[in-house]
């Protein structure tokens, strides 16, 4: 099939480049022509295991194709996805007008029967403002809107994609839903469904699924601070519930609050729907509540373990990025934490092994950014963890106690076993956990 993708950031890209791994010609449109000409070099503009190879595959025989020209995708195109970006407003609600300024130009422009799909997460009612702005100059023969909202996790998306769990797509055109179903057929060859619904369904089944997963990681959290109160373990906690089949295993883990692109900007639009509507959906309010305290645990901890003297001490932060496996830093906990130690007077040493380039566009030189992870803590008067990288996981512990000041860790992510850090000499602190060491045990 021949699809264009407007827009080439992270869900654009990614959906552009699998699309063309299964065999369709795919071109992507952007407006910087700048990031096309280094796409159209080879250069792959975001970080996502994987990617590389498909991208630089696809491109090199031909499937997959940038432009600026957003006729010249029109012309190619028998389906378009809109990947564009939905900012919150200050009030919350998702931002509509790269998707309907699209619109409008496509209204101009589409001559044949064209699919046009929103890709990116909107609110409901959302495809039915998209097919009033291409009604204004299309006759409605000549196209039909379709709401297939993605379900990609950083750091896994190209395998997400290739192997969805479910495809959703909301339509209200027996047409349409066969293009769209013959689209995905290749990726649910395992038997993962393929759901058709109605376009608001489709809408909503985006929201009410990141809202559920945000609530999850906010309950595990406030549990965990409980935890901290009554002297429980949240890990012991964690296998207990998750042992239940009705609840499951996943997205348990405690920690320093969720961030990135979509759960944040997806509670909020969802809210802010449901103020629209004159509902009160209170749990939401509160997910977002314990997230935004969440955040600060780190530094929280990090304020009640030097008081005073937090002014002038030296802090190493290992990771950057608001999960492993990504270099997005939106709405990452990292950002939270080194605002409130610089804030404090607080010297920061930083390492991340692929966020640090988006971070120095922040912080400059307010921050010392470091080779590797032991450099990072070299002098350090404590080490605080942020993400979970997999090399953080096992490190030489006697490495560590050599090069910090004092043997002490915060750690935002619970990645090592308290026993053992006990035994291995240092003041340690996590989520949920009992903290250990000799300033804890005075």
């Amino acid at each position: 099939m021949k699809i264009a993708v407007i827009g080439t950031g992270y869900v654009g890209l990614v959906s552009g480049t699998c699309f063309a791994e299964t065999g369709n010609s795919v071109l992507c449109v952007d407006i910087d022509a700048a990031k096309v000409d280094k796409m159209r070099n080879g250069e792959v503009p975001i970080y996502e295991p994987d990617l590389d190879v498909l991208f630089e595959r696809n491109q090199r025989q031909g499937r997959l194709s940038f432009t600026t020209d957003l006729q010249e995708a029109v012309d190619m195109a028998e389906i378009i996805f809109l990947a564009l970006p939905t900012p919150p407003g200050e009030d919350g609600q998702a931002d509509l007008k790269y998707i309907l300024g699209v619109a409008s130009q496509l209204s101009k422009m589409i001559n044949r029967y064209t699919v046009i799909v929103d890709k990116s997460t909107v609110p409901v009612g959302t495809a039915e403002k998209v097919r009033a702005v291409l009604g204004e100059h299309l006759d409605e023969t000549l196209f039909d809107v379709v709401s297939n909202p993605e379900f990609l996790r950083e750091g896994v998306a190209v395998d997400d994609f290739l192997k969805p769990d479910r495809v959703v797509i909301g339509v209200d055109s027996k047409r349409a839903a066969d293009m769209m179903q013959r689209l995905y057929e290749p990726f649910v060859r395992s038997g993962n469904p393929i759901i058709i619904m109605d376009l608001r369904s489709a809408e909503m089944t985006k929201y009410a699924a990141n809202s559920y997963l945000a609530t999850r990681i906010s309950f595990m959290n406030e549990i965990a601070n409980l935890c901290e109160q009554v002297g429980a373990d949240v890990d012991a906690v964690r296998k207990g519930m998750g042992s239940d089949t009705r609840i499951g295993k996943r997205f348990l883990f405690p920690g320093v609050g969720y961030g990135g692109s979509c759960f944040p900007k997806d509670v909020q639009a969802l809210a802010h729907t449901s103020d629209q509507y004159g509902y009160s959906f209170k749990i939401l309010d509160a997910v977002m509540d314990v997230n935004t305290r969440q955040r600060f645990r780190v530094a929280d901890k990090l304020e009640a373990h030097f008081g005073d003297e937090i002014g002038g001490k030296t802090i190493a932060l290992w990771g950057l990025a608001f999960k492993p496996n990504t270099d997005d830093i939106r709405e990452a906990p990292a950002l939270y934490t080194i605002d409130r130690l610089l804030k404090a007077g607080t010297n920061v040493r930083v390492f991340d092994p692929e966020a640090m380039g988006n971070v120095r566009k922040i912080y400059g030189d307010k921050i010392t950014f470091c080779e590797d992870q032991y450099e990072a803590i070299r002098n350090a008067d404590c080490l605080a963890i942020m993400t979970e990288w997999s090399m953080f996981r096992t490190p030489d512990f006697n490495h560590m106690k050599s090069l910090l000041k004092d043997p002490v860790v915060i750690d935002g992510r619970n990645l090592y076993d308290v026993q053992r850090m006990l035994e291995n000499g240092f003041q340690y602190e996590s989520i949920g956990r009992k903290p250990v060491g000799r300033k804890a045990m005075a």
